[in-house]
């Protein structure tokens, strides 16, 4: 594949995907944070992972095998490729939306993971512009959001990220990032595992990974006389997902993907547990008919690398 061509078609696309803006729709359910933090950005030069890369299961949080088993909403059946994502047990309980606010007061959302007590795996430019460099000036962390309903949300106090985009503007196989919030909504909602597999065998297993995501065109116009909210308010999930290959130190995937999903996780069950083995961060579109080419997403290997000081 050609990377110069896809740079070009990614330069406009990821500017939707960064800044997928709010809804104007309010949750009933609400928790305000009592204090409003401006987070400090942190090069990952000096990021040390916690833990051991072992998801965590809280105690007495219920474990659900099926994002939509908690449906009360009579839909019927599957009626799109991507399942509502229902379920507020373990690990979809672990699944949140980001949401920022940039320099200027516009607000944004992205997709990201509880990884520990108070770490958030997401993407960089979900908290930086990667078109100005500018950094958001605010960024939450709104667990287990279920059509605009949630009951907690936390503050980011550091973000470490493993690009700025002062090299180049294209999509980065470094882009990343940690957010470590203000409350521990680990212990609560439980984390995913993370862990770094060969492109080799990730390839080799395929059809065997799902994607969650808080996707700007999901729930679609299938859906959207069982939800209140409207899109981007329910994440998406779709199982039979696949590493389809390696190139330029990304990982390509064929996970349905939109704007909003950017920082989503690819998870893999391994040993009957959750492990996210890759990070979506952008997808190549042809212009003219407005259909997906590829799907980039960063390696778990990369993240690993920059934690070790490599």
């Amino acid at each position: 594949m050609n990377r110069k061509f896809f740079a070009l078609l990614l330069t406009g696309f990821l500017i939707v995907t960064t800044f997928s803006y709010w809804s104007s729709v309010q949750a009933e359910t609400q928790v305000k944070p009592q204090q409003t933090i401006t987070p400090k950005f942190i090069s990952s030069q000096k990021l040390k992972l916690e833990g051991d890369g072992k998801p965590f299961i809280p105690p007495g949080l219920e474990r659900g095998a099926k994002p939509d088993e908690s449906d009360s909403r009579g839909i019927p059946g599957i009626i799109d490729n991507r399942t509502p994502m229902l379920s507020d047990k373990y690990p979809w309980s672990a699944i949140g939306r980001i949401k920022g606010t940039t320099g200027d007061g516009s607000g944004y959302y992205c997709t990201g993971t509880l990884i520990a007590a108070n770490l958030v795996l997401t993407n960089a430019h979900c908290v930086i512009d990667h078109e100005t460099g500018k950094l958001s000036t605010k960024i939450e962390f709104l667990p287990n959001v279920i059509d605009g309903h949630y009951q907690d949300i936390a503050e980011t106090k550091e973000v470490y990220y493993g690009t700025d985009f002062k090299e180049s503007k294209d999509l980065s196989p470094n882009d990343w990032a940690i957010l470590k919030i203000n409350q521990p909504l680990g212990r609560k909602y439980g984390y995913l595992g993370w862990k770094s597999i060969a492109s080799a065998t990730l390839v080799r297993n395929e059809k065997a990974f799902y994607f969650v995501g808080y996707s700007g065109d999901f729930p679609n116009d299938n859906y959207q006389k069982y939800f209140s909210a409207g899109a981007g308010w329910t994440a998406s999930y779709e199982a039979g997902c696949s590493i389809v290959g390696e190139e330029d130190g990304f990982f390509l995937h064929d996970c349905a993907t939109a704007a909003g999903s950017s920082g989503s996780p690819i998870v893999g069950v391994i040993g009957g547990d959750p492990y996210i083995v890759a990070l979506n961060n952008g997808e190549a579109k042809n212009l003219k008919t407005g259909q997906d080419i590829i799907n980039y997403a960063v390696k778990i290997s990369t993240i690993e690398e920059a934690s070790r000081g490599n």
